[in-house]
């Protein structure tokens, strides 16, 4: 990901929702990376407590993103 601004698009409750949008986003084409502070997945209740995981995408693809993030089951 280049230096464009960065954006978080939705915060989710887990690292496991947050890596089901970020796979919607990808097959999009849309690039984007999963942000939480849980220990690298090592201790997933840290990222409930530290406001869950964040979808951060580019400032340009924040409206596509919501779009596709939103057309989810």
């Amino acid at each position: 990901m280049s230096d464009d601004e960065l954006v978080v698009v939705q915060t989710f409750s887990d690292h496991f929702a947050a890596d089901v949008a970020k796979s919607a986003l990808d097959a999009a084409g849309i690039e984007c990376f999963v942000r939480s502070d849980d220990a690298g997945g090592e201790y997933p209740g840290m990222a409930f407590g530290n406001r869950g995981a964040a979808i951060v995408v580019r400032a340009a693809d924040v409206e596509r993103a919501k779009e596709i993030l939103s057309a989810e089951p």
